[in-house]
């Protein structure tokens, strides 16, 4: 009996050694797959961010040449309302390139005050009708998508 003992420790050192060496396998090639996903993630990231920037920008590029067009336009005619709806179309143009990149403006004129998506840089005695709300915009508040891109400069009433 002695003899049947002995010969099942080491059978069950060598089946741990290979269940030991099987669970290292799967952690060393886990640990190498996660390695792999975190670089590529990262590649991805960055060629997203990349990418975004050069859709902007391509976007914004007609505007420019629309807008190198109207200068060159001012130095050759003295008609001032051509060059005022040529501006405005301009205006308009680059208005609707980021209305298809998700950027929108905040409405907040005669509004409640909130800071949300504005901040006071001024108050003015404005009477009780028109306390904490938004008398005058100073600069526009954009949204790009759900998010404030930039906050709207405003005059509060007080």
């Amino acid at each position: 009996m002695a003899v049947g003992g002995e010969t099942s420790e080491p059978e069950a050192a060598v089946e741990l050694e290979a269940v030991v060496a099987e669970w290292q396998d799967k952690y060393l090639r886990l640990q190498a797959e996660f390695d792999n996903y975190r670089k590529r993630t990262l590649r991805e990231k960055m060629d997203l961010v990349q990418t975004g920037g050069r859709d902007v920008l391509l976007a914004m590029l007609p505007v420019r040449d629309d807008v190198q067009r109207a200068l060159a336009a001012m130095e050759k005619s003295d008609d001032v309302e051509a060059l005022r709806s040529g501006v405005l179309l301009i205006s308009q143009k680059f208005t609707e390139a980021l209305r298809q990149k998700g950027v929108t403006e905040i409405e907040v004129k005669d509004k409640d005050f909130d800071a949300e998506y504005c901040e006071a840089v001024a108050r003015f005695a404005a009477g009780e009708e028109k306390k904490g709300k938004v008398i005058d915009v100073v600069q526009t508040g954009y949204m790009l998508g759900e998010r404030v891109l930039r906050f709207a400069k405003v005059v509060v009433g007080e």
